[in-house]
């Protein structure tokens, strides 16, 4: 029992910590984004620094490395609970990631990934992922502020799936993804206190 969940842990927080915002603004942009902007390693900030074709590229593969993580876990026993577990790990190597020496992202692209994996591996309904999708939109559109629309997202779909899902442990875990992304975006919402939070201009 103790390997079954000690592996999905493990490379679980090694896909997590794969820096494509590092790596996109390096090969591609000759770029470090750490430098610029907010300087996290994020699919917002790589969108503000190297424009919205290189945000795209890093939300979508920062998506898609937790999926993958969600994936290999459903082969374990007790897959609920190892592909949860592998997401949340998948989840801290993005925002401690060991191959930026631990300084990465805000956690909203990697709770996509996991809902995107579990929707796929067990069955529940695709407002799983679109609900908190569509939310972000919405906030997005009307505040024009990413950080609020991220954190919206996240109470949106810890609600929905505490009372739709009827699964505990993904609940827990979105509980958890949500207290995250609060924490990372903690200096944004002191900006947005003070009236001082930048405000997207493409939409």
């Amino acid at each position: 029992m103790i390997i079954e969940l000690l592996l999905p842990i493990v490379f679980g927080y090694l896909l997590g910590s794969v820096p494509f915002a590092l790596v996109i603004g390096k090969v591609f942009y000759k770029t470090d984004i750490r430098q610029h902007g907010s300087k996290n390693l994020g699919g917002g900030n790589a969108g503000r620094v190297l424009g919205k074709k290189a945000g795209l590229a890093v939300m979508t593969l920062d998506i898609l490395k937790v999926s993958l993580a969600v994936f290999l876990a459903s082969f374990f026993p007790h897959r609920e609970l190892t592909m949860t577990i592998a997401g949340l790990a998948a989840a801290v190597g993005h925002c401690l990631p060991l191959f930026a020496r631990f300084r990465g992202g805000k956690a909203v692209a990697v709770m996509y990934g996991y809902l995107f994996g579990m929707m796929l591996c067990r069955p529940c309904s695709p407002l799983v992922f679109f609900l908190p999708l569509i939310t972000f939109l919405v906030i997005l559109y009307l505040t024009k502020i990413i950080a609020l629309s991220s954190i919206g997202s996240a109470v949106a779909v810890t609600v929905y799936t505490a009372l739709a899902v009827g699964s505990p442990v993904m609940t827990a875990a979105l509980v958890i993804f949500s207290v995250m992304i609060v924490w990372r975006h903690r200096s944004n919402l002191a900006r947005i206190r003070k009236g001082e939070e930048n405000k997207i201009s493409w939409m």
